[in-house]
């Protein structure tokens, strides 16, 4: 009885060791990950070069002139003419009596330094119209009138010659050459009274551009007279009247306005100026 017992427990232990599930170890797996790169496509762009401006040096200043046309000309620029033809101006001086200093403002003025039309087409400087005696070449321009008669030189020196020529010939002219050579203030006006421009501001344009460049130091130069240097007395900056002033180089509406204590806009209402230039030699209403 024992032994049949005994068998069935051993009966037992054995099944139950056979129906356990047999446990196997895990094995990690390392998975190998294939990165795919795509590979981006570039469109050509084309490129933007941005040039940074190269520093330039300071701009010279400009100064406008105006007689037959608005031009405008560096203070080199009319160094450079004075240069150029002063030497003339002297001559025309001692032969006819004519101050140097009024020749040079004149040609200065009228030809806007050497580079207005009619001086780089025609070699005139002094904008003489044809009139009936002229029978030399001739140009066409737009003056008082549209496409008017110009006389044409060869030489800039023969318009220099004529100049004279054309003041010492005609009787209206006549009463300038009682005034005295080195007074270029009365000059000046006499050229305007005695009807040369129409311009109602050519005289204190004339007194201003000889003012400005010392011009009249040619005057003294033939007459034989020391010629002062001294600087500018602001008393001589005003003209006849207190209300007026002669603009000098350097001038603008903006230095006038804090100069006289007048504000920008009034100063252009004053003196009927549309746009912000000022003409050296121009006579401007101050108050």
């Amino acid at each position: 009885m024992n032994k049949i017992a005994f068998l069935i427990l051993v009966s037992l232990l054995v099944s139950c060791g056979a129906s356990k599930p047999k446990v196997q170890p895990r094995k990690t797996a390392h998975a190998t990950q294939k990165t795919t790169v795509k590979q981006k496509v570039e469109t050509p762009v084309e490129k933007v070069v941005i040039k940074t401006p190269e520093k330039e040096n300071a701009p010279p200043k400009i100064e406008v002139l105006e007689a037959t046309q608005k031009v405008r000309v560096t203070t080199e620029m009319v160094l450079a003419y004075i240069a150029q033809f002063k030497v003339v101006a002297k001559e025309n001086m001692v032969r006819d009596g004519i101050p140097a200093s009024i020749t040079l403002a004149q040609g200065i003025l009228e030809s806007g330094a050497g580079t207005g039309d009619l001086s780089v087409q025609a070699n005139n400087h002094f904008g003489i119209k044809c009139h009936k005696e002229w029978t030399g070449p001739s140009i066409k321009h737009d003056d008082d009138t549209a496409q008017e008669c110009f006389r044409k030189y060869e030489h800039a020196e023969e318009s220099y010659r004529d100049h004279s020529y054309f003041l010492t010939s005609r009787a209206w002219y006549k009463p300038l050459f009682s005034l005295p050579k080195n007074n270029y203030k009365a000059w000046a006006r006499g050229l305007k009274k005695a009807g040369y421009a129409t311009d109602v501001k050519y005289p204190e344009k004339l007194i201003g551009i000889i003012e400005r460049y010392e011009l009249q130091q040619y005057d003294a130069e033939v007459l034989g007279i020391d010629f002062p240097v001294k600087p500018l007395d602001k008393k001589e900056e005003i003209a006849d009247n207190e209300s007026q002033y002669v603009v000098i180089k350097g001038d603008t509406l903006y230095s006038l306005s804090k100069k006289f204590n007048i504000t920008i806009d009034e100063l252009k209402k004053k003196n009927n100026i549309i746009d912000n230039n000022l003409s050296l030699g121009q006579s401007i209403i101050i108050k």
